[in-house]
C-alpha cells in the first residue's frame, strides 16, 4: 500500500508493514528530551510511575534553555532539577550554561536527532526536526515522563497534507516568508493533528536552516508534525554529524494526501504576521507605517548562522534608530563562536545592537526582551499571541531576520529592499 513519508516513518517504528490515518500505534523512541519549564514535570511522572532508570541515557536530552542563564530563584530551582536529575541518570546528554543552546537549534547541530527518527520532545516546536526527514512531535509532560520510563509512546497517525511550491524566491524571501504565507492561507487551525508535508522545487532548493524555519512553525498552524522529504541538502547537513545510524524515508508517488496545496510564489514579497495571530499574514509593504520599539533576531525559528549573516548584511556600517532596540540572539554556542569569527558581533554592535547568550528569553515572555504596554516588537520568534512577549496591551509582529533587521534601522515596519538600496 502506498504511504507518505510519515505513515512510513510510524509504521516502520511500530513494527508494522504498513499502517493509515486513524490507526492508534505505540512507536518505539529515538530520541526524547525536555527543557527547564517542562522537565520538572515530567521527572516527577518518571519517579511517580517507579521510574529508576531512563530506558537508554544515550537517547535522553535534558537543555534548560528558557531561562537560562538563570533569571530569578524559581527558575535557578527548575534548572537545578535537571541538573540533579542528569546526574543521577548518567545522561551525557545535558547542556548546561555555556554548552547549552536553544534546544531546536542544538540538537540538529549536535547530530542528536537525526533522518527517519521518531522524536519526542516536551516542548510544541519540536516539529522543527521533520526539517530533517524525521517525526518529530511536541508532547505534554506526563507523557514525556512516561516516555522516560519506556522508551515508546502512542500516536494517532495523522492525515497528511502536502504543500507544493513552485516558482523563483524573490530577492529577501526565505523559508519564515514561506511558512508564514502558507499558515495566513491555511489559519491557525488549518492542519490540526495533520502533518504538513513540504515539497516542490522551491523547497529542494532551500538550505536547511529555512527548512528548519518552515518545520518549526507547522505547530503554528495546529499540525502534529511538519516535515520535508531528505535529499542531498539533508545528506550534507546530517553527515559528519550524526552520533548514530539514520535512515532516510520518502513519500510514495502514490501516497493518499487528505489535501494538495499548489502555489506559484514567484511574485512573493516578505511576510509579516500581524497581531494577534500568526494567521494575521500580509505582505511587508502594506505595513511602511507601523512604528517599532524593539526588534529581536534569533529564537529556535530563526537563531542560527544564516539568520544572523542575513541581519548583519542590513546592519553593515548602518545605526540602529535611536529609539528602538535591537536584540540578537544566536541559537547556540557554536553559532556564537562562528558569528564572532566571521565579524557578526562587531557589525551587530557597531549598529548599536545587543547580542545576547542562547536563550529562549523573549519568545515566550521570559526575560531579554520583555515589553511594556503600549510597545511593539517586529521579531523572528514564532507566536505573537496577546501578552506573549510581555504586557497584554503590547504587540508582535512575527518576521524573517531581514525584516527585522531592516525594520530596526529604519524604525518602523520596512521592507529590507528599502534598507538594502540606499
Amino acid at each position: 500500500m502506498p504511504m507518505t513519508i510519515s505513515e512510513k516513518i510510524l509504521a516502520a517504528h511500530s513494527g508494522r508493514p504498513e499502517v493509515t490515518p486513524g490507526d492508534l500505534v505505540e512507536a518505539r523512541l529515538d530520541f526524547v528530551f525536555a527543557n527547564d519549564i517542562t522537565a520538572p514535570m515530567s521527572i516527577r511522572v518518571f519517579r511517580d510511575a517507579g521510574g529508576e532508570r531512563v530506558f537508554d541515557p544515550e537517547r535522553v536530552a535534558m537543555i534548560p534553555d528558557h531561562f537560562v542563564p538563570n533569571k530569578d530563584i524559581n527558575s535557578a530551582i527548575q534548572a537545578k532539577e535537571l541538573r540533579d536529575f542528569a546526574r543521577a541518570q548518567q545522561l551525557p546528554h545535558y547542556f548546561e550554561v555555556g554548552r547549552m543552546g536553544i534546544e531546536h537549534v542544538l540538537l540538529p547541530e549536535q547530530g542528536l536527532v537525526l533522518p527517519g527518527d521518531v522524536i519526542i520532545g516536551a516542548d510544541s516546536h519540536t516539529c522543527t526536526y521533520g526539517a530533517l526527514g524525521a517525526f518529530a512531535t511536541g508532547v505534554g509532560s506526563t507523557d514525556l515522563g512516561a516516555a522516560l520510563v519506556t522508551g515508546r509512546t502512542w500516536f494517532k497517525v495523522p492525515e497528511s497534507l502536502r504543500f507544493v511550491f513552485n516558482g523563483e524566491l524573490a530577492p529577501w524571501v526565505g523559508g519564515k516568508d514561506l511558512i508564514l504565507y502558507t499558515i495566513g492561507r491555511i489559519g491557525v487551525d488549518g492542519a490540526r493533528y495533520k502533518a504538513m508535508e513540504f515539497s516542490g522545487p522551491v523547497i529542494e532548493r532551500l538550505p536547511m536552516s529555512d527548512r528548519f524555519t518552515m518545520c518549526n512553525m507547522a505547530i503554528e498552524a495546529g499540525a502534529k508534525a511538519g516535515i520535508i522529504a531528505p535529499d542531498a541538502v539533508t545528506d550534507a547537513y546530517v553527515r559528519g554529524r550524526a552520533k548514530r545510524h539514520y535512515q532516510f524515508y520518502r513519500s510514495d508517488p502514490e501516497a493518499v494526501y487528505e489535501a494538495v496545496q499548489e502555489w506559484d510564489i514567484s511574485g512573493l514579497e516578505p511576510q509579516v504576521a500581524c497581531p494577534h495571530l500568526p494567521e494575521n499574514v500580509c505582505g511587508v509593504s502594506e505595513l511602511r507605517d507601523v512604528p517599532i520599539d524593539q526588534a529581536v533576531i534569533g529564537s529556535c525559528t530563526n537563531g542560527r548562522i544564516e539568520d544572523l549573516r542575513i541581519a548583519a548584511s542590513l546592519l553593515k556600517g548602518r545605526r540602529i534608530a535611536p529609539h528602538v532596540r535591537c536584540i540578537v540572539i544566536p541559537g547556540t554556542p557554536d553559532v556564537c563562536r562562528q558569528a564572532l569569527a566571521e565579524g557578526l558581533y562587531e557589525i551587530f554592535m557597531n549598529a548599536d545592537a545587543i547580542v545576547s547568550t542562547p536563550t529562549c528569553g523573549p519568545c515566550l515572555g521570559g526575560y531579554m526582551g520583555i515589553l511594556a504596554a503600549g510597545e511593539r516588537a517586529v521579531s523572528t520568534t514564532n507566536r505573537n499571541f496577546v501578552g506573549r512577549m510581555g504586557h497584554v496591551q503590547s504587540e508582535v509582529y512575527l518576521a524573517s531576520p531581514a525584516v527585522a533587521a531592516a525594520s530596526a534601522l529604519v524604525g518602523r515596519i520596512a521592507h529590507p529592499a528599502d534598507v538594502a538600496a540606499r
